[in-house]
């Protein structure tokens, strides 16, 4: 756990150099860090996911972003690809790399201003977060398309905070189908090494029994 602590201080770290040039102005938070950092998700994430304002220019962002990260970090690698522009760092502290990702075209989403903190860091960064609602929409579409564990993951953390699920019961019987798949090994080892010690017991015992009523419910109601 402690490397990805110190992973997470990292992400606060890169927040707010992306913030010392006025980066976030025109970058969206989302993904399960913001969901961490912003909401106090409980389980770590390992990357920075953004979404760039329609109106702000790719090239010169991703130039900018480049010349900030390079002068503080060993860049990994860096791409302006068509959709998105992607970097990697590292740091001789930790033994993985973080990534950031910042989706070029932008959707017509909701988002509010949100403090992004870490309880293993002492720094603060105002952002533009995606809110809840908007989120749980993202997570059930990014579930659809790549049925990774952690997003069911953070689909119940979000009901837990009282968004609701959506009415399209198709879909939330594609996500129940999504969620009877899971094997006993993507509890323990894919999704129990991002949880915490007593999270971990938990999820390997119950799996999503919460989020699996709820979206029995909604189905047939």
């Amino acid at each position: 756990m402690q490397a990805l602590q110190n992973l997470e201080k990292l992400e606060i770290e890169v927040l707010e150099l992306l913030n010392s040039i006025k980066a976030l102005d025109s970058l969206y938070f989302g993904g399960g860090t913001m969901l961490r950092l912003c909401h106090n998700l409980n389980r770590y994430s390992t990357d920075l996911d953004f979404w760039l304002d329609i109106k702000t220019d790719p090239k010169s962002s991703f130039t900018s972003i480049k010349k900030i990260l390079t002068d503080n970090y060993k860049l990994v690698d860096s791409a302006n690809k068509k959709f998105t522009l992607l970097y990697e760092i590292k740091v001789p502290s930790l033994n993985r790399s973080l990534k950031i990702e910042i989706r070029k075209e932008q959707q017509n989403f909701e988002w509010e201003r949100k403090i992004a903190f870490s309880k293993f860091s002492n720094k603060q960064v105002l952002v533009k977060g995606l809110t809840l609602k908007q989120m749980l929409t993202n997570k059930i579409e990014a579930l659809l398309s790549r049925q990774i564990i952690r997003d069911c993951f953070d689909i119940e953390f979000l009901l837990m905070r009282g968004v609701n699920l959506p009415a399209d019961k198709d879909k939330l019987q594609k996500v129940l189908s999504i969620i009877n798949n899971f094997k006993e090994q993507d509890y323990k080892v894919i999704l129990g090494s991002i949880l915490n010690e007593k999270d971990r017991k938990f999820y390997i015992q119950n799996k999503f029994s919460f989020l699996k009523e709820e979206l029995t419910r909604n189905i047939n109601s």
